[in-house]
């Protein structure tokens, strides 16, 4: 702290002060001490002739007149053998307890002062851990013992734990009058833990005349209040007189400048990262009751008070209801799922909240500091620092419930992964779920089924592709008629184990769809299954694009199931196409084509040079062999080619992630639901045409935005809400007449009669799917 430019200019004191080295060990004070003697008192900083009007000020209407009202209640932490509450004692303040970690000062004090002030009270005591009573003094008066204690070699901790004893000790409107340097490591503690319900100014201590010494004493006084105000921190000085000083004077500009930023945000921001020291004195109102709709974050443990810090998030439940299950609980986000929107906003809190049956719930989100960490250990050194946020004073024994965000997971295995420079991270792994829906068990029964999924690590908590695997049974044959072609009793042994071998293969099941919004995007093919059954029934081809290529698993599906079908499907990133091909089953042929080209681009290009009979052919991108054709420009070009048309898009679907989580959406991205781009679509669709867009969107306020751009433009408009899922499908269609809701049912039927399906159960899924659509327009 440099304490060597800070004494009195005495030779001999500047000589002891040099004894002394860690001015927080209560050893070096008491050589100190005992060096000096006790009738030489020892002064920090200002003097009485300095300090004396400031001070009187400060304390002014009470002590002089005991008469008049109680006398005020001082005390001195830190005392020394410094003068000043000998001068207070002088001045009429007769009410004052000095306390002291050495002993052999205290008891030179009460030498000193026993017959001419008989009233003062000297006691040995650390002023970190005061056995005093709560409340019990009007003033706390410091003269540099923050400064002692505040060492920047060993941190903030004993400071911390000392200011904490300050505040405890005093009144409501009792003041704690600190004089110090103000260096920046000081005024930082200073000011952050004198926050919420205190009225704070800063003084600069007058100077000798004719002095200008190279460091100024300031006075910082903290006023404790009734309430949990916040205020900004006064600054009652003339800042030109500072000039000399140079960097002390900056310091403390800066920080006052920091601090009252910091509690102007405060004031007007809604997520604030609040102390458990701010929550426990009132901030956020008294915590040992429920308040309806509160919401607020803080910073739970870490210096010293536990093994980790956390941070969290305290919601009380917007309703008062009977029906709480617990009456707090704690609910553990880990890391990889704390950017999802469920958890990140507070909109996809408050859904949290409700499913939980808490009164209160108490959100922690983990991060890489507790990667190391298992849950047990993590869930140990929540307990206590939750408690302390639990509603009612009198239940501290009762028992706080934990709750985890899970993934239902039984057996989890990475098969392949890859770091793509659009997409970032993706995983290919293969999965075994705790529980099976029954649509899926029925067909496919098996204890452990195994499903593969296609994972974008920017969006952890969306699985992108979800396929069923089963036992490559071709291959079983296969090796089966080699066995019987075989006249060799070592061949016949060969034979058997390369069949043990195939049958354990497992591949994509192409006939069957795992992800439940992939069936209900089919299920919108109802609204037009009238054109689709024309179309089929005099050969004609029914032209789908498709945005997102993913694994695959929907393209393949209708490619199976829809003969059909012209699909073309376009994906951005060529790495998600290797993927599909390599680990998913992902085959082109001449009625299934993809096209790596920006989706968007694509869309406007098909709808500038459409013309009524016919849509160009693409150039510029790679065709579904691999082949790419040179284009004038970097970018998707469309282009005629030789005057063959192909007909307008019939069917558009849009089945992309969002890379950008604070849009509120996990799919699509933003710009596909534009009103700019809609009216794209619509001019790209032919007249009986249906534009589908799978939303993922945990925010009503998110799903009614987009249903109204999609109203604005689309003839009508219908919805699918799967349940117990965070998907809606949206369907528009551009046709001027409509099916109507009642006939949906027969539509339905009509459409199971066109699609192929290889189990019955799938055709039903469809038709149960078609009873949630829901006319939107």
């Amino acid at each position: 702290m440099g304490k060597k430019d800070k004494q009195s200019s005495k030779a001999s004191t500047a000589e002891l002060l040099t004894t002394l080295g860690d001015f927080t060990s209560k050893e070096n004070w008491d050589k100190f001490f005992t060096i000096r003697g006790s009738d030489d008192s020892f002064d920090w900083y200002a003097e009485w002739t300095e300090l004396h009007h400031p001070l009187l000020s400060l304390l002014a209407g009470k002590g002089e007149n005991p008469s008049s009202s109680p006398p005020l209640q001082i005390l001195v932490p830190g005392c020394g053998s410094s003068k000043l509450s000998e001068n207070l004692y002088d001045a009429g303040f007769k009410e004052i307890t000095n306390i002291d970690f050495s002993k052999v000062v205290i008891s030179d004090m009460l030498r000193r002062n026993v017959r001419d002030r008989p009233g003062m009270r000297w006691r040995v005591m650390d002023m970190t851990q005061m056995r005093l009573q709560d409340e019990s003094f009007d003033v706390v008066l410091d003269k540099g013992g923050l400064d002692a204690l505040m060492e920047p070699k060993l941190g903030p901790k004993l400071g911390n734990q000392y200011l904490s004893e300050v505040k405890r000790v005093l009144n409501f409107e009792g003041k704690f009058i600190c004089l110090t340097l103000a260096e920046s490591h000081v005024l930082a503690l200073l000011f952050s833990k004198f926050r919420f319900g205190w009225k704070m100014s800063v003084h600069a201590i007058p100077q000798k005349p004719f002095s200008k010494p190279d460091l100024r004493t300031f006075m910082v006084v903290a006023e404790k209040e009734s309430s949990s105000a916040l205020h900004s921190i006064a600054a009652l000085f003339d800042h030109s007189s500072l000039d000399h000083i140079g960097d002390q004077a900056f310091g403390l500009h800066e920080a006052l400048e920091n601090e009252n930023q910091i509690r102007k945000e405060y004031s007007i921001g809604p997520d604030i990262l609040y102390s458990l020291e701010d929550l426990l004195i009132g901030a956020k109102g008294d915590l040992s009751k429920l308040s309806l709709g509160r919401r607020f974050q803080l910073i739970l443990g870490g210096n010293g008070e536990s093994r980790f810090s956390y941070k969290a998030i305290v919601l009380d439940a917007k309703e008062s209801s009977c029906q709480f299950t617990y009456h707090c609980g704690v609910f553990i986000v880990p890391k990889t799922r704390a950017h999802e929107w469920l958890f990140s906003s507070e909109e996809g809190q408050w859904l949290v909240v409700e499913s939980s049956k808490a009164a209160r719930l108490i959100m922690i989100i983990l991060d890489s500091s507790h990667t190391n960490a298992n849950m047990d250990d993590i869930q140990k050194d929540l307990s206590p620092l939750v408690k302390q946020l639990a509603p009612g004073k009198d239940d501290n024994s009762a028992q706080i419930p934990f709750m985890m965000a899970g993934d239902g997971i039984k057996e989890r295995k990475t098969v392949h992964k890859v770091l793509s420079s659009l997409t970032g991270s993706i995983i290919v792994e293969d999965v075994v779920y705790e529980n099976v829906a029954d649509d899926v068990s029925r067909p496919f029964p098996s204890s452990d089924l195994v499903f593969r999924r296609l994972v974008f690590q920017r969006a952890e908590g969306l699985v992108q592709s979800e396929a069923l695997l089963t036992r490559d049974e071709s291959s079983h044959k296969i090796v089966e008629e080699k066995k019987k072609t075989s006249s060799s009793k070592s061949k016949k042994k060969g034979s058997q184990k390369r069949n043990d071998a195939s049958s354990k293969q497992l591949k994509v099941y192409h006939d069957y769809m795992a992800s439940s919004y992939h069936m209900g995007i089919i299920s919108g093919f109802t609204l037009m299954s009238s054109y689709l059954e024309s179309m089929g029934s005099t050969g004609k081809t029914v032209n789908a694009v498709i945005i997102g290529l993913g694994a695959g698993l929907l393209p393949m599906f209708l490619h199976g199931c829809m003969p059909s079908l012209q699909i073309e499907v376009v994906e951005l990133d060529a790495v998600v196409l290797s993927l599909a091909r390599d680990y998913f089953g992902f085959a082109e042929d001449e009625r299934l084509k993809v096209h790596i080209a920006d989706g968007i681009k694509f869309v406007r290009e098909v709808k500038h040079f459409a013309v009524a009979d016919g849509l160009p052919a693409i150039h510029g991108i790679e065709d579904a062999f691999g082949r790419t054709k040179p284009s004038p420009d970097e970018s998707c070009s469309v282009s005629y080619t030789e005057a063959r048309g192909r007909p307008r898009v019939d069917i558009l679907i849009i089945d992309v992630d969002s890379s950008d989580s604070s849009s509120g959406m996990a799919c699509p991205a933003a710009d596909f639901v534009v009103e700019s781009f809609l009216l794209t679509v619509k001019d790209t669709l032919s007249e009986q045409g249906l534009f589908i867009v799978n939303l993922v969107s945990r925010s009503p306020a998110v799903k009614d935005m987009i249903i109204s751009r999609m109203k604005a433009v689309f003839n009508h408009l219908f919805s699918l809400q799967l349940e117990e899922d965070i998907n809606m499908v949206l369907f528009g269609l551009c046709s001027e007449v409509c099916l109507k809701e009642d006939c949906l049912p027969e539509a339905a039927c009509q459409l199971d009669k066109l699609l192929k399906f290889k189990h019955q159960e799938i055709g039903q899924s469809i038709i149960d799917s078609t009873k949630k659509i829901r006319r939107l327009k």
